[in-house]
């Protein structure tokens, strides 16, 4: 059944579907130029360029007002730049770095830092490796670190592994003797000249490798 719409002050009247598409040509009209649009809830904007702002804005320096208008990452380096005055781009007065590659600083001094989340650079303290109740071989990340060894366990020095200047702790917490292998090329008792193949570290004694060469290296302590 049509729907009979009646115009007002007018005699004639509209049919429904002659309602319906006017309403259908209101939403494929264009917008009229200097329609205020209020807030739109979503959207989407196509065929646009840049913000409209022109280079010579009231307030805001010309590299700001380029990148404004042309967003990319070479004009907001450049619109930072204006901003600072000084060519660093600095984004609050106490940043916080994650994870940041420094690269090599020419100076400095470091402060309350840690090596590892846990231990201060350049140890103020001895970390320990753990605790070995078997054969272990001494690793480079054991360097400037103490090993303890326990029951059933024994100590080897590879070949070739370390650099000089490498030092290591072997702490024997066991109530006897334990044996140092000593598969370096070299490896001298310290205060003797005799290339040692095992040494015997005594209870309860500590002895630190320090280590010459990656195939030489001197042990002292309570070793024989």
């Amino acid at each position: 059944m049509s729907t009979i719409v009646t115009r007002a002050g007018k005699g004639s009247a509209l049919s429904y579907t002659e309602v319906d598409n006017n309403f259908t040509n209101l939403n494929t009209d264009k917008y009229q130029t200097g329609s205020a649009l209020g807030t739109p809830a979503s959207g989407t904007l196509t065929n646009c360029t840049g913000l409209p702002v022109g280079t010579g804005v009231s307030g805001l320096g010309t590299n700001i007002a380029t990148f404004l208008a042309t967003p990319s990452s070479a004009n907001l380096a450049a619109a930072l730049t204006d901003e600072t005055g000084s060519g660093a781009n600095v984004f609050a007065n106490t940043p916080t770095l994650v994870t940041p590659l420094l690269g090599t600083p020419t100076s400095g001094n470091l402060t309350n830092c840690t090596v590892d989340g846990t231990n201060p650079i350049g140890y103020r303290d001895l970390p320990a490796v753990g605790t070995k109740t078997s054969s272990y071989s001494l690793a480079v990340g054991d360097v400037g670190k103490y090993v303890q060894v326990g029951a059933s366990g024994s100590i080897t020095i590879p070949d070739a592994t370390f650099t000089e200047g490498d030092a290591i702790s072997i702490f024997n917490n066991t109530s006897g003797n334990i044996t140092i292998t000593c598969s370096i090329t070299t490896a001298y008792i310290a205060g003797t000249d005799t290339d040692k193949s095992t040494m015997t570290l005594a209870t309860r004694g500590v002895a630190t490798v320090l280590f010459i060469s990656g195939t030489v290296c001197v042990v002292a302590g309570n070793v024989s």
